[in-house]
C-alpha cells in the first residue's frame, strides 16, 4: 500500500509501469512467502520447548506469547530470537514504509494548489495512521519481554491489530468516497 502511494503521488506519470499487474502479484506473494517463512520458523523453535500444567491457551487465538506462558522450557532463546527477528520483519518493513512516506509527503509539498496538497495528504494520512497503529501494537506486543504485560493486557493488543485495524481499513477508505458519505449523510439524518 505504501509503495502504491509512493508511485501515485511521486511518479505519477510512472504509476502504471510501476503498478502493473506482475508487480502487484510480486508484491504480494512476497509478503505471503515472508509471512509463511517466518511463521514456520517460530513454529518448530516452539515445537521443541517443553509444556507442563494446564494445557488452555489463555487467549482467543493461538498467539506465541500466550503458548510461551504455559511452557516449561527457558524461553530466553525464544525471546532473543524474536527481537533479532522483529528488526527484520518489523522494524524494517516500518521504516521503508516511514521512508516512502517521507517522499510522499515532500512531493505533496511541491504541488501548488492548496486544494490538491489537501487531497493528497488526506489520501495518505489515513493509511499513515493505520499503519503507526498496526506497527505500534504489533512492536509493543511482540518485541517486549512475554512476562510485561498480563494475559488480559495481551488478549486486549491482540484484539486492536488482529480485528479492529482490519475492521477499520474499509471503513477508512469507503469514508472517502463521495457516495458513500452521501449515503450516509441520508441515513443518519433522514427525515
Amino acid at each position: 500500500m505504501a509503495y502504491d502511494r509512493f508511485a501515485a503521488i511521486c511518479k505519477p506519470l510512472h504509476y502504471p509501469l510501476l503498478m502493473n499487474k506482475k508487480n502487484c502479484v510480486l508484491l504480494a506473494a512476497s509478503s505471503w512467502i515472508t509471512g509463511i517463512v517466518d511463521t514456520i520458523a517460530v513454529v518448530d523453535l516452539i515445537s521443541h520447548y517443553s509444556f507442563c500444567g494446564s494445557n488452555e491457551i489463555n487467549h482467543f487465538f493461538c498467539d506465541p506469547n500466550a503458548l510461551l506462558k504455559l511452557s516449561c522450557s527457558d524461553i530466553k532463546n525464544f525471546e532473543i530470537i524474536v527481537l533479532t527477528e522483529g528488526v527484520f520483519m518489523g522494524v524494517a518493513p516500518f521504516l521503508l514504509t516511514l521512508l516512502s512516506y517521507i517522499f510522499i509527503i515532500l512531493a505533496i509539498l511541491k504541488i501548488r494548489s492548496s486544494e490538491g496538497r489537501n487531497k493528497a495528504f488526506s489520501t495518505c494520512s489515513s493509511h499513515l495512521t493505520i499503519v503507526l497503529i498496526f506497527y505500534g501494537t504489533a512492536t509493543v506486543v511482540y518485541m517486549s519481554p512475554s512476562s510485561m504485560f498480563t494475559p488480559e493486557q495481551d488478549k486486549m493488543f491482540a484484539l486492536l491489530y488482529t480485528v479492529i485495524i482490519p475492521m477499520l481499513n474499509p471503513l477508512i477508505y469507503s469514508m472517502r468516497n463521495k457516495e458513500v458519505k452521501n449515503a450516509l449523510r441520508n441515513l443518519i439524518f433522514r427525515k
